[in-house]
């Protein structure tokens, strides 16, 4: 039984959406966040102060992130099921979801708790170890994504 192309295109969007989101995060929202002196005329925020911000831009991020690996899940579990299987489409839903798990539930976490301790634990290296981690998770995520819309377009 072949998935109702609305599903499809619903999935396809959803995929879509998330890469543009997780794009838009990354090109213009934390560059224009932690140069906010450029914009504001003079230094109003400190580092941690735009790294607080810029977080809860990620939490948002988050949110779109779990949509996705939910759906991801859904449809891709439905097409193996369904024996429609295609080898890079599986590896890249593996891939989506746990580098998106590892960057909303794990790094995410980890960060907004070192931020809570203060701006010296941020100063860390431990902190920039984890900030360089997240980074790795969410463009490894974006790169599944874009392999999934890219293969899932041009199955059936």
């Amino acid at each position: 039984m072949k998935i109702n192309k609305t599903i499809k295109a619903i999935y396809l969007l959803i995929i879509g959406i998330t890469i543009g989101a997780s794009l838009y995060a990354g090109a213009v929202v934390a560059p224009v966040t932690f140069h906010s002196e450029k914009w504001l005329g003079s230094e109003l925020l400190s580092r941690f102060q735009e790294g607080l911000i810029m977080t809860h831009n990620f939490i948002g991020l988050g949110y779109f992130i779990l949509v996705s690996m939910i759906a991801i899940f859904l449809y891709e579990g439905y097409k193996y099921k369904s024996f429609n299987r295609d080898p890079y489409t599986i590896i890249a839903s593996l891939g989506a979801i746990m580098s998106g798990a590892l960057f909303k539930f794990f790094y995410m976490d980890s960060i907004i708790n070192m931020q809570k301790q203060g701006q010296s634990v941020v100063n860390s290296k431990i902190f920039e170890n984890m900030h360089k981690g997240s980074e790795i998770a969410l463009v490894l995520f974006m790169i599944f994504l874009i392999t999934i819309f890219i293969r899932d377009v041009q199955r059936d």
